[in-house]
């Protein structure tokens, strides 16, 4: 993704809503207004369990040959284990036929050893069931991470200018692991559980009908009330992943802007909606733990009630020569066996509930609305002069507030254009269009008499170098983040833009030169992250140049090296200086007057002076204030 700029003309406060999520009197977040709404907001869904695990069983289709194998593994594995208490109850007649006769040792003997394959099977088949789920888990939450990551690329800017990083990192780690953990534990424990559940029915039928029924008698009310909590324990699922990516959201925006926190003493006040925030999690949590929590101890209730039950009717059957007491050791197990299940369904049906809201949210963002798509146009745009055409653009962020009314400008190539104007005037928006990170409402932009809508974003992005206002680092080492995407970049071409900004000499003192890595530890004063980025423009050498307040956050000395470098670095291309301090585009060769989107003025320096009017009213209060 291209360095993004967060413009004033679209960072507005949409309090109602935020106040929907942390409470009534509650101030947004500076860094969660943008144009499609507020960032974090938590809205209510219906509960759409059974249509977010049809997409994930959809989208995990490929992977089916393994989850159906796994599966099978399983159902063998519980349908072996259910022969078992069947021959422990004909080992325990054995033995009670050996306390008044002669003690069959040889059937006993062959009794266990086959007792003992089974089992053996029975783990084999369990062990391969876990070992190809986890497998499937891991595969599947590896596309999803991937499939995040591409879809990114493809996102409008808008999406991210009005949704907060916290958020899309919570889709991306909390979401999708909690999809991974119940892919991987869950899924098997239902099958298994299922099987266990009707094999054992079906056997303990077999073995005796009257106490079978008093064993299900005693579980029909546990289902019941199991599918009653869960039709009400699902929207407070989804509202604890929904709360948890607005609370990542809001610790993330004040951990990446604790220092002005503590310059305005925001502490208090931050710490007061991060507590609104977090009770709003807490009781979605809350209510859904504890209304899933309930399924789990009910089913052990009813489970201890069936095994009473069969106790007792299994001795009174006994006393009356109905039964053996071998039937009854059998059913023992067999009721341990149906009531387990029970409990194991609940603990899935829970990890399920959670798997769906986190899987709402995932495929939520996979579904978002992309970017068109350009792969129809063939056109690209090469051995660029740099003419530029505005024709009577028209833009807003937000449909109902145009912020662009009717911009029109020729600019000629080669020339040095500065837009000046007050904040929220659409200086920032014209770069944002030329660049095509947002489209015009309606208007045409055009580059040496080319439509830039008919070129692709690439070829477009391809045309311009920038430097931004926000500098923007990554994690690597200082060549790597002045080379960054440009290719066959050599060490002279590196050194010789990091003398023409003044950072050539620092960078020599930093431990490896130019192989030093610049992460957390590392210490750069905002200007020399300024003058790394600018001299990145300066290695990516493109036809068309944006500088965005460029020199806003170096010294008066820093900014003398790096506006000689810059005068450089515009000669013989079409650039566009956004800046606020005029006195650093008094040799530009077109000035524009921005104001409430229009263009009011534009000439020279020296021309707009004469005039008068607006840019000269600016210029004289930026003098009379230095």
């Amino acid at each position: 993704m291209p360095d993004k700029n967060y413009s004033s003309d679209k960072n507005k406060v949409i309090k109602k809503e935020y106040e929907s999520v942390i409470g009534a009197g509650a101030k947004r977040p500076r860094a969660q207004r943008g144009p499609g709404g507020p960032r974090g907001v938590v809205t209510e869904r219906a509960d759409n369990f059974s249509a977010s695990w049809a997409k994930m069983i959809k989208y995990a289709s490929p992977q089916m040959p393994m989850v159906i194998t796994a599966l099978l593994c399983a159902v063998a594995g519980c349908i072996i284990s259910l022969i078992g208490p069947s021959q422990i109850s004909r080992i325990t007649d054995l033995i009670t036929a050996g306390l008044t006769d002669e003690m069959d040792l040889s059937g006993i003997s062959s009794l266990c050893i086959f007792l003992f394959i089974l089992y053996g099977i029975s783990w084999a088949m369990t062990f391969t069931q876990n070992f190809l789920m986890a497998t499937v888990s891991q595969r599947i939450s590896q596309r999803l991470r991937t499939d995040i990551t591409k879809k990114t690329n493809r996102m409008p800017l808008k999406y991210f200018d009005s949704t907060p990083f916290g958020d899309i990192l919570s889709r991306i780690t909390n979401d999708i692991d909690t999809i991974g953990l119940t892919l991987n534990m869950s899924i098997g424990q239902l099958v298994t559980s299922v099987t266990m559940f009707i094999g054992t029915l079906l056997m303990m039928i077999i073995t005796n009908i009257w106490l079978a029924l008093t064993a299900i008698a005693a579980t029909v009310l546990g289902f019941v009330l199991m599918s009653v909590i869960m039709k009400h324990s699902q929207k407070h699922f989804n509202r604890q992943q929904r709360h948890l990516g607005a609370i990542n959201g809001h610790v993330e925006e004040i951990y990446s802007g604790h220092d002005i926190v503590k310059a305005y003493n925001a502490e208090e006040e931050n710490e007061a909606d991060f507590r609104r925030i977090n009770r709003h999690l807490r009781d979605s949590v809350f209510k859904a733990t504890s209304l899933s929590g309930m399924m789990q101890p009910l089913m052990q209730f009813i489970g201890n009630l069936g095994f009473v039950a069969v106790c007792v009717v299994g001795a009174m059957l006994a006393l009356s020569g109905n039964i053996t007491f071998g039937v009854i050791i059998a059913f023992t197990i067999y009721v341990r066996q149906f009531t387990q299940p029970l409990s194991q369904l609940a603990q899935s049906f829970t990890s399920m509930q959670s798997t769906a809201a986190a899987g709402e949210r995932v495929f939520e963002y996979l579904e978002e609305e992309e970017l068109t798509d350009e792969s129809q146009k063939m056109r690209v745009l090469k051995d660029v002069r740099g003419d530029v055409r505005f024709e009577h653009v028209r833009f807003g962020y937000n449909p109902d507030r145009i912020i662009i009314k009717d911009f029109s400008a020729d600019i000629k190539a080669g020339q040095k254009v500065a837009i000046v104007g007050p904040t929220g005037a659409g200086k920032t928006t014209i770069v944002n269009l030329l660049m095509r990170f947002y489209e015009v409402n309606s208007g045409k932009i055009y580059i040496d008499g080319v439509d830039i809508s008919t070129l692709t974003r690439k070829n477009v992005h391809d045309l311009f170098c920038m430097v931004l206002q926000d500098t923007w680092l990554f994690e690597g080492t200082v060549r790597e983040n002045i080379v960054y995407s440009k290719k066959d970049v050599t060490d002279e071409e590196i050194e010789r833009a990091c003398k023409a900004v003044g950072i050539h000499h620092f960078i020599r003192t930093l431990p490896k030169g130019y192989d030093t890595l610049l992460d957390d530890k590392a210490t750069l004063s905002a200007g020399q992250k300024q003058q790394i980025t600018i001299a990145r423009a300066m290695v990516e050498n493109a036809p068309l140049l944006i500088l965005d307040e460029a020199t806003s956050s170096v010294d008066t000395r820093t900014e003398r090296i790096i506006q000689q470098a810059m005068d450089s670095l515009t000669k013989g291309r079409t650039s566009f200086v956004i800046a606020h301090r005029l006195s650093t585009i008094r040799n530009a060769d077109l000035i524009l007057v921005l104001k409430d989107g229009d263009i009011i003025a534009s000439g020279t320096h020296e021309e707009l002076l004469r005039e008068g009017g607006f840019y000269a009213e600016l210029y004289n209060s930026q003098f009379e204030q230095g």
